[in-house]
């Protein structure tokens, strides 16, 4: 009997070895788990920041692009209408010039022929 009383006590004592064991180990993973929340919730804290950052980034550029293109319409807009002005100019000008010359051509004094 003595010897079934040593074997249950060995028993016992590696059954709370192991139950220790196994505290520990949920105490680790608990701690684990807790610092793993902290983590996941600093990144979605940053994940919402960022996410605010972008919309706020895409609206702004966004509204720029729009500038941009209305700016780069009115160029062009603007470049072709100062060029049919060049054009009109010059027309305008060959146009006086050969009716200036026309007029030197008539208020000329006539030579007399011999």
């Amino acid at each position: 009997m003595a010897q079934q009383a040593a074997a249950l006590q060995t028993y016992n004592n590696e059954l709370v070895k192991c139950f220790d064991d196994l505290c520990s180990k949920r105490e680790e993973l608990s701690l684990q788990i807790k610092l793993e929340e902290e983590e996941k919730e600093r990144l979605q804290h940053d994940i919402r920041s960022l996410s605010e950052k972008l919309s706020r980034v895409n609206e702004s550029l966004a509204q720029k692009m729009a500038a941009y293109n209305t700016i780069d319409r009115t160029i062009a807009e603007t470049e072709g209408a100062y060029t049919k002005i060049l054009e009109s100019s010059q027309s305008l000008l060959s146009v006086l010039k050969q009716q200036a010359g026309n007029f030197s051509k008539t208020s000329e004094p006539r030579r007399k022929e011999h």
